[in-house]
């Protein structure tokens, strides 16, 4: 009895060790994302931010400058890459709740100057990249003119689309799922036709102004406010800066926006949470269709209007990835807006890339999934 006794005793603090001694899902995180910034191509610095109602918690790892050294801070500006299509939807659809826009409002109503081809297509079917628009960013010319000069400032930003104003639709507007820059360049020029205010003046007024975001902003030039987490084309032998190597009129309201970590973490409680616009316009804009973020965010994903849900092992978040040259960003927060995170990488990662790239990107997708764990655990 003796021995069976002692044999129990040792069995229960072996287990209580165990426990003591099990990782917690932020100290994974903090793990993981430093293993992200010392592969080999990997990022030259991550910043996340994970928030579960007023506690706000910074991760960091490596640096926001690789001469200086600089650490990353939650205050410094970056590109937001396709995130922004979140701030587009963010606009679009508080012009829904406020009549000024319809979701079956065609192109051909709003817009009767684009191509007639393109005039069936809806706000609904830009918002979810169901439209058939063929992409300008993936057109020849338009890769050639960025090749004679990466710099090059589009204006008007309509000019973007003329790159495919000859190109018919890929497909019946809503038979398919395409993601597409032009549908958001679409959606931003139909906000403000049925406004008559400037894209940058219905941001302030509807995104900026009613969520507090100070360091957000639309440029169209190459520069970044300063301070700036620089980003890098970390594929060579030696990282090259890329931070001002694109103008923000390259990819406008699809792409161009830059802004915080904090401001980003911000914009996704206050999206999702609906501050900007009531249930029953989030209730069309969580009409699912099958489709995936660019590039592709944690768990599996699905497509809303200007939103993606990603269901992960942890539960479910709904926001948007995005990737542009330098910088990889991922916001996500619960529906009641409570539980947020925002993960931000000094590197464009996705899934086409291959060998360690594409490995460092699988990395990041997990990290992601952990940051996830940690919001909602």
């Amino acid at each position: 009895m003796l021995r069976a006794a002692l044999l129990a005793l040792v069995a229960l603090l072996a287990c209580t060790a165990s426990a003591g001694a099990a990782t917690s899902p932020a100290q994974k995180l903090d793990r993981e994302m430093h293993r992200l910034v010392t592969m080999r191509q990997g990022p030259i610095g991550a910043i996340a931010i994970v928030q579960r109602g007023s506690k706000r918690t910074v991760y960091r790892a490596g640096v926001g400058d690789r001469s200086s050294r600089t650490p990353l801070r939650s205050t410094d500006h970056m590109r937001l890459a396709s995130t922004s299509k979140a701030f587009n939807g963010a606009v679009a659809l508080a012009l829904v709740d406020q009549g000024m826009l319809g979701l079956d409002d065609t192109i051909a109503q709003r817009l009767p100057a684009l191509p007639a081809a393109w005039g069936p297509v809806t706000l609904r079917q830009l918002l979810d990249h169901t439209s058939g628009l063929p992409d300008f960013s993936s057109s020849q010319g338009y890769i050639d003119a960025l090749q004679r000069n990466s710099r090059m400032v589009f204006l008007p930003h309509a000019s973007l689309l003329s790159f495919v104003a000859t190109d018919p639709l890929l497909f019946p507007p809503g038979t398919r799922y395409n993601y597409s820059n032009s549908d958001n360049l679409v959606a931003a020029l139909m906000a403000e036709q049925a406004t008559s205010q400037s894209y940058d003046a219905l941001l302030s007024s509807l995104v900026y102004a009613p969520l507090g975001l100070n360091e957000t902003s639309l440029p169209d030039g190459v520069r970044l406010p300063l301070p700036y987490i620089h980003g890098y084309d970390n594929e060579g032998g030696r990282p090259e800066d890329l931070s001002t190597r694109l103008s923000g009129s390259a990819t406008w309201s699809s792409g161009g926006m830059v802004s915080s970590p904090i401001d980003a973490n911000d914009f996704a409680r206050g999206y999702v949470g609906r501050k900007l616009f009531g249930s029953a316009t989030q209730d069309q804009q969580l009409q699912l269709v099958n489709g995936h973020s660019e590039p592709t965010g944690p768990g599996s994903n699905r497509a809303g209007l200007a939103i993606f849900r990603y269901r992960t092992k942890c539960g479910t978040v709904y926001g948007h990835t995005g990737n542009i040259p330098g910088y990889t960003q991922f916001l996500a927060a619960t529906l009641d807006g409570t539980r947020s995170v925002t993960f931000s990488i000094s590197e464009q990662l996705n899934e086409a890339m291959t060998g360690r790239l594409l490995r460092a990107f699988n990395a990041l997708r997990k990290t992601e999934e952990t940051a996830v764990c940690v919001a909602l655990s």
